[in-house]
């Protein structure tokens, strides 16, 4: 499946921006997961979260095994700067985009490593770290949990990150 084609698809997902990754130019920094670890109330709670979803040797074993790959974006406006209720809508628009466009990437039998926003919401309640993942094939983590600084990540690939004040924007990737 050629750039054009993933493009298509993630558009017709909903998303709002789409750009090629190089894989090449990703970089898994001990300097996000310690960041996880200090500020997400999940870390350590699930799966898809550090350390749960492997060490930055496991993760460079996955991810550098693809040379490339598509970087969705969903860029919403906000009402100011505070708006939590804006944001939840907009991170739950993402989660929606990104779910429907890899339903479509599975029906291509193409082999891929989904990397979404946040933690995997999967499960009401993680099994971490008491019993195995009851959905390995079908949990995702973040890029941040695998040590993607994604801001960097957008510029080395030439996605815009920043829209103007009171915008956000969701990115999640596809490797394949």
């Amino acid at each position: 499946m050629n750039y054009e084609e993933l493009k298509s698809l993630a558009l017709e997902s909903g998303f709002t921006h789409t750009a090629p990754l190089d894989t090449a130019t990703i970089e898994l920094k001990q300097d996000v997961r310690d960041m996880c670890a200090q500020g997400c109330q999940q870390y350590a709670k699930r799966w898809s979260c550090p350390p749960g979803c492997g060490t930055l040797e496991q993760l460079r074993g996955s991810i550098y095994c693809y040379k490339e790959g598509i970087l969705v974006q969903t860029v919403t406006k906000l009402e100011d700067e505070f708006d939590w209720d804006g944001m939840m809508k907009a991170q739950n628009l993402h989660q929606e985009h990104f779910l429907a466009f890899l339903e479509k990437l599975h029906a291509s039998h193409f082999p891929f490593l989904p990397l979404g926003t946040g933690c995997c919401m999967l499960c009401k309640t993680c099994t971490y770290p008491d019993t195995p993942c009851r959905f390995p094939r079908k949990r995702i983590s973040s890029m941040e949990a695998c040590g993607m600084l994604v801001s960097e990540v957008c510029q080395k690939n030439n996605l815009k990150y920043y829209y103007g004040p009171n915008t956000l924007a969701y990115v999640a990737c596809v490797l394949m």
